[in-house]
């Protein structure tokens, strides 16, 4: 028959200590583990007896890969579990800090061994502690440890949940950029995660200013362009305004990037040709493939068409720009509108494409104002329709009551 026998956190703490140091001394022999296994539980009395909870996690922590190497993981679960609730012990937010940092620290050491059990034990720790800093910080080293020992699958769900984060720990920017930063590298090269990488590598220029120095953004920059003109699905984005993109205009390494950049945001099919044909080397430096960039250009080509032709595209227009033949036209204004680039009709008789609405390549100053002249136009509108209903309102009511009168 079972017993319950009920024991208090020191006592589970205490037993850690133990069991830890005995698997440490088992090599040695009876003799000589016995009374180094003492002197640790001893000493780890003595931690607890005066609060030194640092102390206490450093000495639960200080044979960490024997642990790894002997127990299994369910074990190493349930030890770690009672290691990392000692940051609930202590009632100083700092102290409690410097136990989670003590403790990432470990788990982080060697991030190809069990890395997946690792980052659980991280997500643990994550959870018991209340500072919001203090959970920054353990998310950042989980974020390390996913990318260092290859398991970038087991943190990625948790990027859905970045912006409650971000709102729940308050940092900084300095942070802010460190944190996507790091999301960007365990992103990277996962080819079903692109358009995240590209998002995240986004959000981390968008933290630079002008005033910062922008030198350690460079090649994270040229990777941002790379990757908007690798990517399929992706039209439109706000590179061009931003300073640490701007900086490689000027930048001997990187300008031709940045051409690159202008012409799929702000050209058409002619001026891309044209490009490649005087670097197609530096082309296939960044493993951008000639056939795909042709096709992204044809769409941006036909959606610059529809920005400019007063909303009527002549078939032979499109078929020159885009450099096809004539039974193509009206498949490449499909494939636009699949793409939700364009919305529009197409005339067969008169051989003429009646676009609608037309999607921005970038939004800027120009596209701002453009809005801000739609919005006061149709506020007008709005007022004046107001305006006519109440006047015929009050038309109505005072019919009524001259109908009123006469009646009377």
């Amino acid at each position: 028959m079972a017993t319950v026998v009920e024991t208090s956190e020191e006592d589970a703490a205490l037993t850690v200590v133990r069991f830890v140091s005995e698997l440490a001394w088992a090599d040695a022999g009876p003799e000589a583990a016995e009374p180094q296994v003492n002197r640790l539980c001893v000493e780890a009395q003595e931690c607890m007896v005066m609060g030194r909870w640092v102390d206490l996690a450093s000495l639960m922590l200080a044979s960490t890969d024997v642990i790894f190497s002997k127990v299994s993981e369910k074990d190493l679960e349930c030890v770690f579990t009672i290691i990392c609730n000692l940051v609930t012990k202590s009632g100083n937010p700092d102290e409690s800090f410097e136990i989670a940092k003590v403790i990432s620290a470990k788990i982080g050491q060697q991030p190809n061994d069990k890395p997946a059990l690792r980052l659980k034990i991280l997500f643990n720790l994550y959870n018991l502690l209340e500072n919001p800093y203090s959970r920054f910080y353990v998310y950042m080293k989980a974020l390390d440890l996913s990318l260092k020992g290859k398991v970038p699958e087991h943190i990625i769900p948790s990027l859905k949940k970045i912006d409650s984060f971000l709102r729940e720990w308050n940092i900084g920017i300095i942070e802010q950029r460190e944190l996507f930063l790091a999301i960007s590298d365990v992103l990277k090269g996962s080819k079903s995660s692109a358009n995240d990488y590209f998002k995240f590598l986004t959000k981390y220029l968008a933290t630079f200013t002008g005033e910062d120095d922008l030198n350690e953004a460079k090649e994270e920059a040229a990777h941002a362009i790379v990757e908007f003109i690798k990517a399929p699905n992706l039209f439109k984005c706000d590179l061009l305004d931003m300073p640490a993109v701007g900086q490689l205009e000027k930048d001997p390494k990187y300008s031709l990037v940045y051409q690159l950049l202008k012409i799929f945001l702000t050209q058409r099919l002619d001026a891309y040709l044209e490009f490649q044909a005087a670097n197609s080397t530096l082309l296939k430096s960044y493993g951008l493939v000639h056939e795909d960039c042709i096709a992204k250009m044809r769409l941006l080509s036909l959606v610059d068409l529809g920005s400019n032709e007063s909303a009527r595209i002549p078939y032979a227009l499109i078929k020159d720009t885009l450099r096809i033949n004539d039974d193509e036209v009206e498949l490449w204004v499909v494939k636009a509108i699949t793409s939700k680039l364009i919305d529009c009709k197409m005339d067969q008789m008169n051989e003429v494409v009646i676009v609608s609405r037309c999607s921005d390549r970038v939004f800027g100053q120009h596209q701002w104002e453009t809005l801000r002249t739609k919005l006061a136009t149709w506020r007008g509108n709005i007022a004046n329709v107001i305006g006519t209903i109440r006047a015929n309102k009050v038309v109505e009511d005072g019919s009524q009551g001259v109908q009123g009168l006469a009646i009377r």
